[in-house]
């Protein structure tokens, strides 16, 4: 551990699991003080024990991000337990992927009210908090999405590309008061949702090679490392990056067509 975050009092929601339970671990390893989001209650709790087990400052509640009553009494949970929040990280997400005459009006609204105003809900309750305490970091985790187009995935990249809008936007606003908003866009990731992907299809080893073509080096990201540029846009390390995103798929999104 370097203590990288050791001033950090982080929210971090989507965090049972996945992408964003590598960040909560990657947190945890350095220093910061965590308090944890999800819907899946039994599995959050399992993983808060395990983190608090291992002697990480860590509390957690389950909670419905698109309740923005409820995440306001999170957040102040939150600080109860663990302090006055200095960073938020956006991870909660949900795939929808359509055709656009096919998204019935439940898949749109589910799609963002989950990707879109969720992280709107949970930023807007941190927010005061960080420009009160003179500044603090807020990050979204985006996706290629969000600046390009699969087709048959629609409304997913909508959401997206407007998450990287609100960071933007966000960023512009509250600059003045020493609060950057940032995005985090990672490709393709090795997390249990994309291997639900993989099975989905009839030969899932066959699929998975496809995946894995699309990619100059011939492999996608772990969570782990997802988390670690994570951890760099968290820290102190990068004052001055504020309103923007970067990119972490292995040069899937530059590339035009797959080798």
């Amino acid at each position: 551990m370097s203590n990288r975050l050791l001033d950090k009092r982080i929210l971090i929601t989507g965090a049972a699991q996945g992408i964003g339970l590598a960040i909560a671990k990657a947190f945890a390893r350095e220093g910061a003080s965590l308090f944890l989001i999800d819907r899946d209650e039994a599995l959050l709790q399992e993983e808060a024990a395990k983190l608090k087990g291992e002697g990480y400052r860590v509390g957690a509640r389950s909670a419905d991000i698109t309740d923005a009553k409820a995440i306001v009494a999170v957040v102040a949970e939150a600080e109860t337990e663990i302090g006055r929040i200095n960073a938020l990280v956006n991870n909660a997400g949900v795939n929808v992927f359509s055709e656009p005459l096919e998204t019935s009006d439940e898949e749109w609204n589910r799609c963002f009210d989950i990707n879109l105003k969720g992280a709107w809900n949970c930023s807007k309750a941190v927010l005061p908090g960080l420009i009160d305490q003179g500044g603090g970091v807020i990050l979204n985790i985006a996706s290629t999405h969000a600046f390009t187009i699969i087709p048959h995935t629609f409304p997913y990249p909508l959401a997206k590309h407007a998450l990287l809008g609100m960071t933007k936007s966000l960023g512009l606003e509250y600059a003045p008061k020493n609060v950057r908003v940032n995005a985090l866009a990672p490709g393709y990731v090795a997390t249990q949702k994309v291997i639900d992907y993989w099975n989905g299809f009839p030969d899932p080893e066959a699929a998975k090679a496809e995946t894995m073509k699309l990619h100059p080096g011939g492999r996608i990201a772990t969570p782990e490392e997802i988390a670690m540029a994570a951890v760099f846009m968290i820290s102190d390390e990068c004052p001055f990056m504020n309103a923007t995103c970067l990119t972490v798929d292995g040069g899937l999104s530059v590339q035009q067509h797959p080798a």
